[in-house]
């Protein structure tokens, strides 16, 4: 049997990078997958190429920082397919604005603060209830490197993803009385489009990157352990996916 066979999978910031691979991996693996992203096109796109290839998939427009998008996301998805066993909180994001907080536009701190953040935040609020009802589920939220170690240059999202990393923890301390499961992921570089515009060549985090740059593939088989009932007694763990990066 497929590893998230029938699993009812929500899945954001799914147009590209990560979350792409992820829903490709997870839909592979027998998940019914809800793609999520502000960029139609390319979400569209990512869904059609899933059910091209035989597994099912749908996309919906959705601003991970509005109450109502992600409300009707995951309300959707429960009332087209039944339920939630997965949430995958994987939006987010820096900008080549970030810096250091002395220096960042204030909107840039807020722009990210609104995705990571205040979007893992509605992630869970709306997922958990559906989850409860259901008899349980996996949430897996996106932390990063830079909540793990503290870097220098990259200050907003070093905090949102700090945040992150703590929010998980306070609600897999909560919620495993309703057999709901969170945990999340750390990655450091990971080869996607966008990391590969702003990545600088000198980066100390592509050199820390001990058994080199990781390929989006490679957290999405992370997330999809997480997701799978492989996981079961697994939460309020922070994986780190970082080539090593987090030892030094």
């Amino acid at each position: 049997m497929a590893r998230l066979e029938n699993k009812v999978t929500v899945i954001t910031g799914a147009a590209s990078g990560i979350g792409r691979a992820s829903a490709s991996l997870f839909a592979r693996e027998g998940a019914v997958v809800v793609l999520a992203d502000l960029k139609r096109e390319a979400g569209e796109a990512a869904a059609a190429e899933i059910v091209a290839a035989g597994g099912r998939a749908e996309f919906v427009v959705t601003d991970v920082s509005s109450e109502t998008d992600v409300r009707s996301l995951v309300d959707g998805a429960v009332e087209r397919h039944g339920r939630l066993d997965v949430l995958y909180n994987n939006a987010g994001g820096a900008t080549s604005k970030d810096g250091k907080v002395t220096e960042m536009p204030l909107d840039e701190f807020w722009r990210t603060m609104s995705v990571d953040l205040f979007g893992t935040f509605l992630g869970c609020r709306f997922a958990i209830p559906h989850m409860q009802r259901g008899g349980g589920g996996s949430i897996i939220n996106t932390t990063s490197i830079r909540a793990l170690t503290g870097t220098a240059g990259a200050d907003a999202y070093s905090a949102a993803k700090g945040g992150v990393l703590t929010l998980t923890r306070s609600l897999a301390m909560q919620w495993h009385v309703a057999k709901i499961r969170v945990n999340a992921i750390g990655p450091g570089v990971v080869a996607t489009d966008r990391v590969k515009a702003m990545l600088k060549p000198d980066d100390p985090l592509v050199k820390k990157s001990l058994m080199g740059v990781l390929e989006p593939d490679d957290i999405a088989y992370m997330a999809l352990y997480l997701a799978s009932d492989e996981s079961r007694r697994i939460t309020g763990a922070i994986l780190p996916a970082e080539s090593g990066a987090s030892a030094f």
